[in-house]
């Protein structure tokens, strides 16, 4: 055998040493890769459910927040109305206290001057009545 025999040799069986250890190598990536699918259809059997269930309450918060929102909107045409009337009334209850102040004042005071004169002339009937009463008793005297 020569050297270049040998070494075609030498060669092909560092090429089935190569081969050999690549097969082993593959046959256990191919384990590894079925163990993996395996995992990952677990998981999925896992995770299928809490999916739904996430969508389920993502469309409920949905719900929600719409229903939310709808409220807000509904809540602050209420409010607008209801500064529009408060508005609506305090300009009213303006021009009705200008519209009365002045009358009734006027009435005030005509009210206090009656009764400042009742009083007056009930205080001279009753200080004539007394006169008068004291004159009798004089007469009698």
């Amino acid at each position: 055998m020569s050297a270049g025999d040998l070494a075609v040799t030498l060669a092909a069986l560092l090429c089935v040493i190569g081969f050999a250890a690549l097969i082993v190598v593959l046959m256990r990536v191919l384990d590894t890769l079925k163990a993996l699918r395996l995992e990952v259809e677990s998981l999925r059997r896992e995770t299928g459910p809490l999916l739904a269930e996430l969508r389920e309450s993502t469309d409920e918060a949905r719900e929600a927040m719409d229903t939310a929102r709808e409220d807000l909107e509904r809540f602050d045409r209420v409010l607008g109305s209801a500064e529009a009337i408060s508005d609506a009334v305090d300009g009213s209850s303006r021009l009705a206290r200008r519209a009365f102040s002045v009358p009734m004042i006027k009435a005030a005071g005509l009210a206090t001057g009656t009764s400042r004169t009742v009083r007056r002339l009930r205080r001279k009937e009753s200080s004539s009545a007394l006169v008068h009463v004291s004159e009798q008793r004089r007469r009698r005297a």
